[in-house]
């Protein structure tokens, strides 16, 4: 009974913090909630009119929702680079950034499922995902699997933080007894959501870009860059705007992170270019398609060649050490680096797995604006449950929300 009523202060407490706060806060909000609105406008006309309004077709099934869906589940495990060091390692340079990074895979989770469903084409077809109500086919379908990798991992970045975060409110120390293990099943289970996801592409026979051996250890490698690397921008912000105190040194440890899976990836990225051209068959149009286009057609070409430079430039700038250590100059880089890495993951992913079809034909895929505005407002969503999980997580860190018995 103290315990629940321990929770209910804490929510009115936090309740009382995320609707208080200087005019950037309130701008910022603001806005975010303009897009979630025009976001749900764009959306009802999807559900009235079904996904043709969408630029997808029977050709090309998977556009932008999968794409972002895609890329935002490796920013989710990404959280799994200061859960480890911080909670199993007990490196204490990377406690400060924690509960940001797990704030931050719970957003992207939110965002995972959101896109899910505005894939779906509407939430009245989400009861077939239930087991043994719909037609959730566990354990032959890896859609399945997705699924409650995602809902797991979902459940898991809320509880332990919430956990160390409820002890902290009543200024008490988190029991490493009752989050530890947690912590040891998230570093399993942010590998896991990551290569079932790559399994779900890797295990469709009729599409060929997707059949890579590469594409699992990939998927870990550009989501362990592009992870942390909006993390940094994050507690950049953070550092900036607010009187939680993130050290220098911080930092400079999450940026090693993402130096070293940006090399990685790259050397990857060089492999799978060299399979596709160097002696290319007939599986390597779809590569083709992407990087040169194919028979006249060429819509992902600004896209492909857009990424690809930046993704080497922010590689070369964040493995010079003095370049590195310039946080003007490390924020830079944690941007561009977070740009190609969604195009790359997106539609340099996705939408080349479509083309060309089974019997040859090219049927090019453009997002419509009724696509663009839905997922703009799906990343509003994310990012207003992000500050209002930041905004507490800072308020209790740095004493200002107590539980007054």
């Amino acid at each position: 009974m103290r315990r629940f009523k321990v929770f209910k202060s804490l929510v009115r407490d936090s309740l009382d913090t995320i609707t208080q706060g200087s005019r950037k806060y309130h701008l910022w909000m603001a806005a975010l909630t303009f897009m979630m609105l025009v976001g749900m406008y764009c959306y009802s006309i999807q559900l009235d009119e079904g996904l043709s309004v969408t630029g997808m077709t029977d050709r090309v099934s998977w556009g932008l929702y999968i794409s972002n869906f895609t890329f935002l589940v490796g920013v989710a495990a990404a959280a799994v680079m200061l859960v480890m060091p911080t909670y199993v390692l007990k490196d204490i340079d990377f406690k400060q950034a924690v509960l940001i990074g797990e704030g931050l895979a719970v957003a992207a989770l939110v965002m995972c499922l959101a896109f899910v469903i505005a894939d779906m084409g509407g939430p009245s077809v989400l009861w077939h995902m239930i087991p043994e109500i719909g037609v959730f086919n566990f354990p032959n379908s890896m859609l399945t699997w997705d699924v409650l990798v995602l809902n797991g991992y979902l459940f898991i970045n809320i509880t332990i933080p919430l956990y160390i975060l409820f002890r902290h409110y009543q200024g008490k120390e988190a029991k490493s007894k009752v989050y530890i293990p947690g912590a040891f099943i998230s570093v399993f289970w942010a590998v896991a959501i990551h290569l079932v996801t790559a399994f779900l592409y890797q295990g469709l026979q009729a599409r060929p870009f997707w059949n890579n051996a590469l594409l699992g250890p990939r998927f870990l490698a550009s989501a362990f860059a592009a992870g942390p690397a909006l993390i940094i921008l994050v507690l950049a912000v953070i550092r900036s705007s607010t009187s939680f105190k993130i050290q220098d040194k911080t930092i400079k440890k999450i940026a090693m992170v993402v130096t070293v899976a940006a090399q990685i990836n790259l050397i990857m990225l060089i492999s799978e270019l060299f399979k596709e051209f160097y002696a290319p068959t007939h599986h390597s149009e779809s590569a083709y398609y992407l990087f040169f286009g194919l028979h006249g057609k060429d819509a992902l070409l600004p896209w492909i060649w857009t990424a690809i430079p930046l993704n080497i430039l922010a590689t070369v700038i964040l493995t010079f050490h003095k370049l590195r250590n310039n946080f003007k100059v490390l924020y830079f880089a944690c941007f561009i680096l977070f740009i190609a890495i969604w195009i790359e993951k997106g539609f340099g992913l996705i939408v080349p797995g479509f083309i060309p079809g089974p019997y040859g034909k090219i049927a090019e895929y453009i997002p419509t604006g009724i696509e663009i505005g839905v997922t703009l407002g799906i990343w509003a969503l994310g990012a207003f449950v992000f500050t209002i999980l930041a905004k507490t997580a800072i308020g209790i860190e740095i004493g200002k929300l107590r539980y007054k018995k």
